[in-house]
C-alpha cells in the first residue's frame, strides 16, 4: 500500500481520525501548529464548504477527487470554486493526476517540480 493510500485510502470511503497510523519515532508536537494539513474527500459539491473554510483559516488541503472524472461538469464547478478560493487568499492550487487537488493558503506555493529523479 502506497503512502498516499495510507493517508486517503483507496476504498473511496471517508477516513476517520482513528484510521491513521502513528509512525514509530515521530514525536507528536506538544504545541498547536500555525498551519495544518487536512485530507479531504470530495464526493459532492457540499464537501467544498469545509475545504474553503480550512483554506480561509490558513490551512493546506489535499482533496481526493476519485469519485469524479475531470470531464464531469460537477468537478469543473468544484475546481472553478476552489481556484477562486486560492486566488482570493493569495494561495495556490494544483491538480495531481485525476485523483487529487491540493489547495494552499497565502505564503504557501506548490512546486511544480518533482523531487528526486
Amino acid at each position: 500500500m502506497g503512502f498516499m493510500n495510507k493517508i486517503i485510502g483507496n476504498s473511496g470511503s471517508a477516513r476517520r481520525t482513528d484510521d491513521y497510523e502513528e509512525l514509530d519515532g515521530v514525536a507528536i508536537p506538544e504545541t498547536e501548529a500555525d498551519t495544518q494539513l487536512h485530507i479531504a474527500q470530495i464526493s459532492e459539491k457540499q464537501d467544498v464548504i469545509d475545504i474553503k473554510d480550512a483554506v480561509y483559516a490558513g490551512d493546506i488541503v489535499v482533496a481526493d477527487i476519485t469519485r469524479h472524472t475531470t470531464q464531469d461538469r460537477t468537478m469543473e464547478q468544484i475546481t472553478d470554486e476552489l481556484q477562486q478560493v486560492a486566488r482570493g487568499v493569495g494561495g495556490d492550487i494544483v491538480q495531481k493526476n485525476d485523483d487529487q487537488i491540493i489547495v494552499t493558503p497565502r505564503s504557501v506555493e506548490i512546486s511544480r517540480k518533482k523531487l528526486g529523479r
